[in-house]
């Protein structure tokens, strides 16, 4: 839909565009001189919990994270509001709210919005951030030999799945909002000081999904060992149970042909490799010599595969 929409504007125009639509990328990035960048973004989605403020919470987590992939530090959200007439004003408020004290913790200020009405809640943020036009964080980059890092265990799709379902337990459903609500600016601050050569983090298109446009980019392979990945309580067996989000199926039509994967490897966990996810982690290339110290920089990340020669993803088990 958007092939050729770049050339509508002028090479002139284009030039301060360091990031834009000429690659995916999971923000676009402005250079204003040559110490300073502006990183932009925009992210918002139906409620994936019941709770009003965990639901702002994580909206607001899911948007300020795209900064920090880029290597950005945020500085300044807007909201991005769809909500129903009947809508409660408590349960607006409670959205609010959670947002707000997630981009407070970012170190950045809420600086106003725009709310329309629909049938569906719909609620996220455009966020403007800051980088050095050197330090910029892109997908391609990874080199042959890299170690990959998830910092973050996969399955918020599948648990707020069955959430919805009332089959996930209070136990799961708290881990599953607990990490969707993490920030992503710590672990990216550890890849920055072991010198990652790529990063990006995993929403929508699932790990594999997201893996393979930093291979595209690097013009490498990332082989992913699936036993190695980390998953939140509850989520394989969710996945057993077909309780998957209905982006997977889509996810994994799409970026399959590119996958190579063992026949014996369980439908479920492939299935996991391939679901949405929600406000998810960093997946980032680290150079082996600085594997060691990322890893004890940043206690949750989880090695789970290394970057090779070739094209694509290939999963082991």
């Amino acid at each position: 839909m958007l092939e050729g929409f770049s050339a509508l504007f002028p090479a002139e125009a284009r030039r301060p565009l360091l990031v834009g639509l000429e690659a995916p990328d999971d923000a676009a990035v402005y250079r204003l001189d040559a110490e300073r960048a502006l990183v932009l973004t925009a992210d918002y989605f139906p409620p994936v919990v019941d709770d009003a403020r965990a639901y702002g919470t994580i909206a607001a987590a899911n948007a300020l994270n795209d900064v920090y992939a880029m290597g950005g530090q945020p500085l300044l959200a807007l909201n991005l509001a769809c909500f129903p007439d009947d809508m409660p004003a408590e349960v607006a408020r409670a959205i609010l709210h959670g947002a707000a004290a997630k981009v407070l913790e970012a170190g950045a200020v809420v600086g106003g919005g725009h709310t329309t009405r629909g049938d569906e809640p719909t609620f996220g943020l455009a966020v403007l951030g800051t980088v050095h036009p050197d330090a910029v964080v892109r997908k391609g980059g990874a080199r042959p030999g890299d170690r990959l890092f998830l910092t973050k265990p996969l399955g918020t799709g599948v648990v707020t799945t069955a959430g919805k379902q009332g089959a996930a337990s209070p136990a799961e459903m708290a881990a599953a909002i607990e990490s969707m609500s993490r920030l992503n600016g710590a672990a990216m601050a550890a890849a920055r000081a072991a010198d990652l050569h790529a990063g990006t983090d995993v929403t929508g298109f699932g790990l594999v999904g997201h893996a393979l446009e930093m291979a595209v980019a690097s013009g490498c392979r990332l082989a992913l060992r699936v036993s190695e990945v980390p998953l939140l309580p509850g989520a394989l067996a969710h996945a057993r149970t077909g309780r998957f989000p209905g982006g997977a199926a889509t996810n994994e039509a799409f970026f399959g042909a590119r996958t190579r994967a063992p026949h014996d490897l369980a439908a479920p966990l492939r299935g996991l490799m391939f679901s949405p996810e929600t406000a998810g982690g960093l997946l980032v290339a680290i150079p082996p010599a600085r594997a060691a110290a990322f890893a004890d920089a940043c206690p949750g990340a989880a090695a789970i595969g290394e970057v090779e020669a070739g094209e694509g993803v290939a999963l082991s088990a």
